[in-house]
């Protein structure tokens, strides 16, 4: 009898739990992939960059662009979201952002105001990927119409994860990892820049996507360098690439090694594992970092035997050199131009040893540039290709 009473309790209650509470119509919110933020005077200009329904669906379309763009001026960033809904019939809706793209200015005056309401509206989640509009603005960069992708806010999302998979000199990062690293005592923020090759103006025409060589295309950079939440500076191509090699990131790219009788061949990277040591030796602070890497031979374009063993092992030591140098250079500008430590060293000599951290980490960008680091490189070629040696070598002169 208990159990009957006890089930028809439950029925009951599921007459007042149906349903949800704050539910919204399709048709009343403005799906937003794309959002862009840049420093006007002392406001925010916040741009959007919403999905058309209709053109999304195939059976549908009327021809015209996937997306549109809103934008609005406010003393906040939640201001200027809410002030778009003079121009927008739709509620602006955050919860499916795939890229926010931080204007350069805006960047170098600090972005951590700007980041606060995303970190705090409870309909945002932190799976997008933050980048810095690099020389341009924001609302330029999320204008640009694109081809391959038909939104252009997916085309940024997947080509810096598609780029920072096969290329690593660009970073995929998420909001989660940008105010970690705003907020660590041992580490600093990186973001990649984002340009507009071409006249932004044509870019944001239809006939940019309707000639294969549009007039106006998005290109990732390389990797800007923050102290706290303030851009200092940019890092070059090489520079980046050997930032992510320090911090693990490499999954593949491709590398230039010079031929001992002259020319170059490529390889490309299919496996890269570092590890980094922090250590107190002698009182100060010291970095060991440990790079093991696996590559493959892709393309030669000199006059080489790849059956000898002795030339697969000079090869090697070439990789080895070659990656060496990219992290050796790029830990070199960043102690002597930029002086901040955006590698997370200070959190490897915290791991190591917390004592000595809670000495060094009140003065730690002072220490850093003084800070030893040793790095070791361990190259292992795999393949040489579908053949032996290049037909080059049957067409020598």
């Amino acid at each position: 009898m208990l159990r009957k009473l006890s089930l028809v309790f439950l029925l009951c209650m599921l007459l007042f739990v149906t349903g949800c509470w704050n539910r919204r119509e399709l048709n009343d919110l403005a799906i937003t992939l794309g959002m862009g933020i840049d420093k006007q005077g002392q406001k925010y200009k916040v741009t959007v960059q919403v999905v058309v329904p209709g053109e999304i669906a195939a059976q549908k379309s009327r021809g015209v662009s996937p997306v549109t763009v809103f934008s609005a001026v406010g003393d906040t960033v939640f201001e200027a979201v809410r002030k778009m809904t003079t121009v927008s019939p739709r509620k602006v809706y955050i919860a499916h952002l795939r890229i926010v793209v931080l204007g350069e200015a805006l960047a170098r005056e600090g972005i951590g105001k700007s980041l606060d309401f995303l970190t705090r509206d409870t309909e945002a989640r932190t799976d997008f990927y933050v980048a810095v509009a690099k020389g341009t603005t924001a609302e330029d960069v999320l204008k640009v119409l694109t081809t391959l992708e038909a939104i252009p806010a997916n085309k940024l999302f997947n080509s810096l994860e598609t780029s920072s998979k096969q290329w690593a000199p660009t970073a995929s990062v998420t909001l989660d990892t940008l105010i970690s690293d705003m907020t660590s005592e041992g580490k600093h923020p990186v973001l990649t820049g984002i340009v507009v090759k071409g006249n932004p103006q044509d870019g944001a025409a239809r006939k940019n996507v309707e000639v294969s060589n549009s007039p106006a295309r998005h290109q990732y950079a390389t990797l800007g360098v923050f102290k706290k939440d303030k851009l200092i500076g940019w890092l070059d191509v090489n520079e980046s690439k050997g930032y992510n090699y320090i911090l693990d990131k490499v999954s593949s790219t491709a590398g230039v090694i010079p031929c001992s009788k002259g020319g170059k061949l490529a390889v490309e990277t299919i496996r890269s594992k570092t590890k980094i040591k922090g250590s107190m030796k002698r009182g100060k602070p010291h970095i060991d970092i440990d790079i093991r890497g696996e590559v493959n031979v892709d393309d030669v374009e000199c006059h080489i035997d790849l059956t000898k063993t002795k030339t697969i092992a000079e090869l090697e030591k070439a990789g080895e050199q070659r990656v060496k140098q990219l992290v050796e250079d790029v830990i070199d500008t960043v102690q002597k131009k930029y002086k901040v430590d955006i590698f997370g060293f200070g959190d490897a000599i915290r791991r190591s040893n917390p004592k000595a951290w809670k000495k060094l980490k009140k003065d730690w960008d002072r220490q850093f540039q003084q800070l030893d680091v040793n790095v070791k490189v361990d190259t292992k070629i795999r393949q040489i290709g579908a053949v032996g040696n290049s037909f080059l070598e049957k067409i020598k002169e």
